[in-house]
């Protein structure tokens, strides 16, 4: 199978390598100084139990000149449309595009621009970030990507695409609802970027104050419902599990797009949190701390653009 990383980023750049470690025909599709950087230093991944070094194959927007049978999307949606028009090239009638971004609105996107045939589901569970030197670090398992046809039938071409990701050791249950997966995702990312980033802190710092633990089920309460009303319920086991992780005490864990918030970069709110809250109100679900949370990612947002 031909696959073409769009990104070597965090997630994009750690799957990625772990594909072309297990033998798969892989080229990161990347910007200019990436690939300076990646040619000069190699792609690097370390994490509990693993080291790869790779010289990684690469190609920048406008010399793609051939098709791939996979398309691995896993790029910030700030970055989305800009990566759409470089992969294009890339995308011809056999080809299954997978793409791996939190959320929902980028499935409309890209099947707008490639036809819904092209689409898959997908989700990716990892917790990775770029070091000083552009390296990627695992910092935790697990090590997950569910993907599925969006309608839900099963096909050859999943079945395909799992048993790589799978030859490459990367987990990839059967799901028999890629979209409510997708969702559910939605519903426990959206709560951590909401309670880290309203309380200023990681998940154990949070817990350690009073109150801290009700502020994080409050805000999961409210993501979950939005999903119920949506069609997509969270199960009870699935939301078990969230409460324990917003619980946990002295959790150093902080999602990705805090740790932007935190460094002044652009983050994913309309994304993310804008999109969801944007849901609730067509439902008449309220969701007043996701709606704070919103707003103060938004004023940020505007600070970083207008390079405040």
């Amino acid at each position: 199978m031909r696959i073409l990383a769009v990104g070597a980023g965090a997630a994009g750049g750690y799957f990625g390598a772990r594909l072309a470690r297990a033998g798969q025909d892989v080229t990161f599709l990347v910007r200019p100084r990436r690939a300076e950087a990646l040619r000069a230093r190699g792609l690097r991944v370390s994490g509990p139990g693993e080291e790869i070094v790779l010289a990684p194959q690469l190609v920048t927007a406008g010399a793609l000149e051939e098709t791939y049978d996979l398309v691995l999307l896993s790029v910030k949606s700030t970055s989305l449309e800009a990566a759409v028009r470089d992969l294009a090239p890339a995308v011809g009638p056999g080809t299954a595009i997978l793409p791996l971004l939190n959320g929902m609105a980028h499935l409309d996107l890209l099947a707008d621009r490639f036809g819904d045939g092209a689409v898959l589901g997908g989700v990716a569970k990892v917790v990775t970030t770029l070091n000083e030197h552009g390296d990627i670090l695992r910092m935790a398992p697990p090590t997950v990507v569910l993907t599925g046809e969006r309608d839900g039938r099963p096909s050859a071409r999943v079945d395909a695409v799992r048993a790589v990701l799978a030859g490459a050791g990367i987990d990839t249950p059967d799901v028999p609802d890629i979209i409510g997966a997708m969702w559910h995702k939605w519903v426990f990312i959206t709560t951590l970027v909401a309670v880290t980033s309203l309380a200023r802190g990681a998940v154990g710092e949070i817990n350690a104050l009073p109150g801290g633990t009700e502020f994080g089920l409050a805000v999961l309460a409210e993501a979950a419902a939005v999903s119920a009303a949506s069609g997509y319920p969270v199960p009870e086991s699935e939301l078990a599990s969230t409460a324990r992780m917003l619980a946990a005490p002295d959790s150093p864990l902080t999602p990705s797009m805090y740790r932007d918030l935190l460094a002044g970069h652009p983050t994913e709110v309309e994304h993310v949190l804008g999109d969801l809250t944007d849901r609730a109100r067509k439902f008449d679900v309220p969701t007043p701390l996701l709606d704070l949370a919103t707003l103060q990612l938004r004023v940020q947002q505007r600070r970083v653009v207008a390079g405040e």
